[in-house]
């Protein structure tokens, strides 16, 4: 029967599967080296290393190798670098005797954090140690996802000023231990990053770092689709599907609430960005497009209309407050004069949203930050292909004000009889503010030509006075694989 056939081919494709990995995990050397001073049989397949200590048998027994204990191992995937250890003396770069081989680990801890560890493997014999170590570094050059060279954004002005002290203490020894070169460009100005990814040649870096905060992120992102339109011939300000850029994006959290990094990594570490960075761990990404009449395109992983915009309009007005005041002042300032938007929404299939707003959200990631540990938008994933659409109606102050809190806690942000969330393919935002009725036939919006509108597109103020249409767009970036950015309840 049908039934049958498809229990037999599952059979099949699972013994063939099975027979991969044994075929992977063949023997492919077996010697002996000591493992923290004890001696240990060592064996060595393109999956795995794994070693048991070797101890003598009883004093009766004749051998004086024999029972093996408890086998260790590690993945060969999680292995980053392999070096030959000497001893030097003080003031010698080269040569000195050798002890062994030093195998660098990246291990898995508590909380989607990762950590570096060694293991040493101890024997004098040139011959033996050089056998060991081409085998090694022949296997970790077949992993294809790893880069060997990057092209690295370092903003200096991110939060505290952090960004260029945590590249070069904490990322850059790794990017060194792993062989990988890097060329370091310390941005000195607000859209430095992306003038120098329209004009560079890209072709020799197998990918791009940025090292900064949210801005910093969205401004390379953006950068990198703009430069890949640009490489295929496409007009940047009319790009409808735009086409995705072939270098993924690596992300070195030095920002005050690194919404990407951590969103992809789901946590807020240096050495844990720079660590998946290395290995070649990659993750495609919802991105949305931003397009407007007479305007180029943007790119961005989050928008807010309303109450995000005018928060943000009111503290760029005031760039002399320090941040964290500014910040502050900006949000009391908003809710003590806190007021509604006339809005026409669009989404697919085109169904019309009109009303007043004291908030729209257009989200493509969660976006988990420490203020929001649910997520801006916990119904939405990293690369399903959909946009969170969440609209905030008309209420009172007090209740706009529980919302926002709701935020920082693990209770649900959205249980409110005034908000309303969808999940949608593609947007258009009509600001209604000054205009005429549209009749509900007409699924064009049109704006005033006289009148801006702001908005909050992943922490940058950007102006648009006509109708914004939001689409949906993949992107690809080095991020963890085990983190939980799946949709919430």
């Amino acid at each position: 029967s049908r039934r049958r056939r498809r229990r037999e081919a599952a059979r099949n494709e699972a013994a063939a599967a099975a027979a991969a990995g044994d075929v992977e995990d063949q023997p492919l050397l077996r010697g002996i080296f000591e493992v923290k001073k004890k001696s240990c049989d060592v064996v060595l397949s393109a999956q795995r290393l794994r070693w048991s200590r070797i101890t003598p048998e009883s004093p009766l027994g004749g051998s004086s190798i024999g029972l093996h204990r408890k086998e260790e191992s590690v993945e060969m995937k999680d292995v980053f670098s392999i070096k030959l250890k000497r001893r030097r003396f003080a003031g010698q770069e080269k040569g000195g005797i050798l002890l062994g081989i030093t195998i660098f680990v990246c291990l898995n801890k508590e909380g989607n954090k990762l950590k570096d560890a060694t293991i040493h493997l101890g024997n004098i014999s040139e011959d033996h140690c050089y056998v060991w170590y081409r085998s090694l570094k022949t296997i970790l050059m077949g992993f294809p996802n790893r880069p060997k060279s990057l092209k690295v954004f370092v903003n200096p002005t991110s939060h505290k000023k952090e960004a260029t002290q945590i590249y070069y203490e904490q990322a850059a020894p790794l990017f060194k231990l792993a062989d990988i070169t890097t060329d370091v460009t310390v941005t000195e100005y607000e859209g430095h990053a992306l003038t120098l990814l329209k004009e560079c040649d890209l072709n020799s870096f197998h990918g791009v770092v940025c090292v900064g905060g949210d801005g910093t992120v969205s401004e390379i992102a953006h950068g990198l689709l703009v430069r890949a339109q640009m490489d295929a011939g496409k007009n940047c300000d009319n790009a409808l599907v735009p086409v995705k850029s072939q270098l993924p994006l690596g992300i070195i959290p030095a920002g005050s609430t690194n919404i990407l990094a951590h969103t992809l990594n789901g946590i807020q570490h240096t050495q844990t960005a720079t660590l998946h960075i290395i290995l070649g761990h990659l993750k495609s990404v919802d991105m949305c497009t931003f397009s407007s009449p007479f305007k180029p395109l943007r790119f961005g992983f989050s928008s807010m209309f309303g109450f995000g915009s005018r928060t943000l309009a009111l503290a760029e007005k005031h760039r002399w407050i320090p941040p964290n005041q500014r910040k502050n002042f900006a949000v009391i300032k908003t809710l003590a004069n806190l007021r509604l938007s006339s809005v026409c929404g669009l989404h697919m299939p085109w169904q019309r949203i009109q009303g007043h707003f004291l908030n729209v959200s257009i989200m493509a990631i969660p976006c988990l930050c420490s203020v929001a540990p649910r997520g801006l938008a916990p119904n939405t994933r990293l690369d399903d292909g959909s946009i969170a659409l969440i609209t905030v109606r008309n209420t009172s102050r007090q209740e706009f004000i529980r919302h926002l809190k709701r935020y920082a806690s693990l209770k649900n942000q959205f249980s409110f009889p005034f908000i309303d969330t969808y999940i949608v393919e593609e947007v258009k935002v009509c600001p209604r503010i000054g205009m005429k009725h549209i009749p509900a036939d007409n699924l064009n919006c049109t704006g005033s030509e006289e009148n801006t509108y702001p908005w909050n597109i992943d922490g940058d103020l950007v102006e648009w006075a006509t109708e914004v249409h939001i689409r949906c767009q993949a992107a690809e970036f080095g991020c963890c694989k085990g983190c939980n950015c799946e949709k919430q309840s």
